[in-house]
């Protein structure tokens, strides 16, 4: 199984929970942590700046990845949203079928 690990940031919690649903429920990502209180500092636009954000982990295939790509650009409120996609080079047989079997 080519499993991805993706990772972006929210505005808030409340945003997070409604992308990390979607993804979910449209079977983009089997599975998706919300990490909240992340502290980003960040360049943007020339300046400086520093945000309260919330962290997602979201964990599906290969094969998912443009698709999450898209589905973000949609819903997140971010004109640029991060969108950093890590390969997972190992994973346990049992939970890597489950993730196939839920995208």
């Amino acid at each position: 199984m080519d499993l991805r690990l993706i990772l972006t940031t929210c505005a808030n919690r409340d945003e997070a929970e409604r992308i990390a649903r979607a993804l979910v429920e449209d079977r983009l990502a089997a599975c998706v942590n919300l990490i909240a209180g992340v502290t980003s500092v960040y360049r943007w636009q020339g300046a400086v700046d520093t945000s309260s954000e919330t962290l997602l982990l979201i964990k599906t295939t290969a094969g998912r990845v443009d698709q999450v790509e898209t589905a973000l650009r949609r819903l997140h409120s971010y004109e640029l949203p991060e969108f950093l996609v890590l390969p997972v080079d190992s994973a346990s047989q049992l939970y890597a079928a489950w993730i196939g079997d839920s995208v």
